[in-house]
C-alpha cells in the first residue's frame, strides 16, 4: 500500500511539471507574440502603443535583452532617453556581444550629447567585424565628433561612412554640416549639388542646400531650396516647420 501511495505521488509530481513546463511555453510564445506587435508599431512609427506592447511583453519575459532593446527604442520614441540607457544597459548585462544594443546605446547617448561616452560606444561596435551596417556607427561618431567641434574627425567618419555605403543620406546630411560650419560654402554646394542628382527627393539635403545659399546670402536660390524642402518632407515634420519658417522669414 505504501508502495503504491508512493507511485502514485510520483506520478502526480510528474503531471504538475508537465502542467508548468506548458504553461511556461505557452507563456513564452505569447510574450514573443505581443513582442512582435510591438516592434511592427515601433516600425510604424507608433510609439506610445509600442511600448504598452513592449511593456506587457516584459511581465512576462523581463530578462529577454532583444525585448529590451525594443523597449529602448520605444523610450527613445516617447523622448525618454534615459529610460532607453537603463534598459540597453540591461540588455547588454544579459548578452554582452548584442553589438546592436551597444549602437542603440551609443545612439541613446549621442541623443543626450554625452559624446565621449557615444563615441566609447560606437567604436566598440566597430569593433565586431561581423557587424552588418557599419555606416551607421561611422556616421554616429562623425556626428558625435561634430557635437564636440572637432570637424576633421567628424569629416574622416562620414567619408568613411559614404565608402561603406555610398549615397548614405544621414552620413551625406553630416558631412554637409561639417562644410557649412567650417564656412566651406564652394565645397558645400558643389557636395550638395552631387547628392541630389542621386537622391532628388531627399528633403533634409535640400535644406542643407537652402542653409549654404542662406549663410552665402543668396536669398533667391535658398529660398528655392527651401520649397524643394516643402516639396519633399512630411508634412508634419520639423524640417517642414522650418521651411516655412524660413520662407516666411523671406517675404
Amino acid at each position: 500500500m505504501k508502495q503504491h501511495l508512493i507511485w502514485v505521488f510520483l506520478f502526480c509530481l510528474s503531471i504538475s511539471f508537465a502542467c508548468t513546463s506548458v504553461s511556461r511555453h505557452d507563456e513564452s510564445r505569447l510574450a514573443e507574440a505581443v513582442k512582435t506587435q510591438g516592434d511592427a508599431l515601433l516600425l510604424q512609427g507608433d510609439y506610445t502603443a509600442a511600448l504598452s506592447r513592449l511593456l506587457d511583453a516584459r511581465k512576462m519575459m523581463p530578462d529577454n535583452p532583444y525585448l529590451l532593446n525594443s523597449l529602448a527604442l520605444a523610450y527613445m520614441g516617447k523622448g525618454r532617453d534615459d529610460l532607453a540607457v537603463s534598459s540597453l544597459e540591461q540588455a547588454l548585462d544579459l548578452k554582452p556581444d548584442y553589438t546592436e544594443a551597444l549602437n542603440n546605446l551609443g545612439a541613446a547617448y549621442l541623443r543626450q550629447e554625452k559624446w565621449d561616452m557615444a563615441i566609447s560606444a560606437f567604436k566598440k561596435v566597430l569593433d565586431d567585424l561581423l557587424y552588418p551596417t557599419p555606416q551607421f556607427p561611422l556616421s554616429n561618431l562623425g556626428w558625435a565628433y561634430l557635437g564636440k567641434q572637432d570637424y576633421m574627425q567628424a569629416e574622416s567618419y562620414f567619408l568613411q561612412a559614404l565608402d561603406e555605403k555610398p549615397g548614405f543620406i544621414t552620413a551625406s546630411h553630416g558631412l554637409a554640416r561639417v562644410f557649412l560650419e567650417t564656412r566651406q560654402e564652394d565645397k558645400a554646394i558643389k557636395f550638395l549639388t552631387a547628392c541630389l542628382q542621386r537622391d532628388p527627393d531627399a528633403a533634409i539635403l535640400h535644406a542643407d542646400l537652402a542653409r549654404v545659399h542662406e549663410a552665402g546670402g543668396r536669398i533667391e536660390k535658398a529660398r528655392k531650396s527651401w520649397q524643394k524642402v516643402l516639396q519633399y518632407a512630411d508634412e508634419n515634420s520639423g524640417l517642414t516647420k522650418t521651411a516655412r519658417n524660413r520662407l516666411s522669414a523671406m517675404d
